[in-house]
């Protein structure tokens, strides 16, 4: 099943890129990331409260808290760079870059998560790699 969610989480990704490229031609990337933000907000507390998990929020470990207010602040690091990217550059080239982080994750999900590497994830990784370089770089 996280086949399944994964795919659609990737195809959902495309569709923000897109709609996103579409959304900034004539506004500042930072204030449209701050206004998709807010309706982030609101639909990600929503499905909390809605499947009744509001509660669960007084039982989180401050070391999970720490690992989650980390990795929030560098989605939105990341967020605001990449809308950046895409006020200044093709949708077509920027995505295969952003995704470029599939490429990084692999390598710290080795290194500090102590998952394992077998050759069909080196060479995934490399075409992946490969894959996102030749697309950014091609011209128009």
């Amino acid at each position: 099943m996280w086949i399944l969610f994964a795919l659609l989480a990737a195809v959902a990704a495309a569709v923000v890129v897109t709609l996103s490229k579409a959304g900034i031609k004539d506004v500042d990337s930072s204030l449209a990331f701050a206004i998709q933000s807010v309706l982030i907000l609101v639909i990600s507390w929503t499905v909390v409260i809605s499947q009744g998990n509001l509660p669960d929020v007084t039982r989180i470990e401050r070391r999970v808290w720490i690992y989650l207010v980390a990795a929030g602040v560098l989605t939105c690091v990341s967020s605001l760079l990449s809308f950046r990217a895409l006020k200044l550059g093709n949708a077509s080239q920027v995505s295969p870059l952003t995704n470029f982080s599939l490429v990084f994750a692999v390598i710290l999900a080795v290194l500090f998560l102590k998952e394992k590497v077998s050759w069909q994830l080196v060479a995934g990784a490399v075409l992946m790699a490969a894959g996102a370089i030749l697309i950014a770089v091609s011209r128009d």
